[in-house]
């Protein structure tokens, strides 16, 4: 029972890591960044247990960045990478 609770607790660091991490590709270079951040909210749902709706949420959260970075990074002509 002891290894669930701590891999539930990475779980959810994980998610609020990637939650920042995207938040972060929005503004500097979302091809570097998002990816990375998606990739770690990934984990964090794959972990599961009481985190997997923060977890779900930085899915849909990076997704979202992602969208918003892409359109940001071209409509200004800023670096993509």
């Amino acid at each position: 029972m002891r290894a669930s609770r701590s891999a539930e607790t990475v779980a959810g660091f994980l998610a609020a890591a990637a939650i920042f991490v995207a938040a972060t590709g929005v503004a500097y270079r979302p091809l570097r960044l998002i990816p990375l951040a998606i990739l770690l909210a990934l984990i964090a749902v794959g972990i599961g247990g009481r985190a997997f709706r923060l977890a779900t949420a930085a899915v849909i959260v990076c997704a979202a960045c992602f969208v918003l970075g892409m359109t940001a990074a071209v409509v200004t002509s800023h670096p993509l990478w």
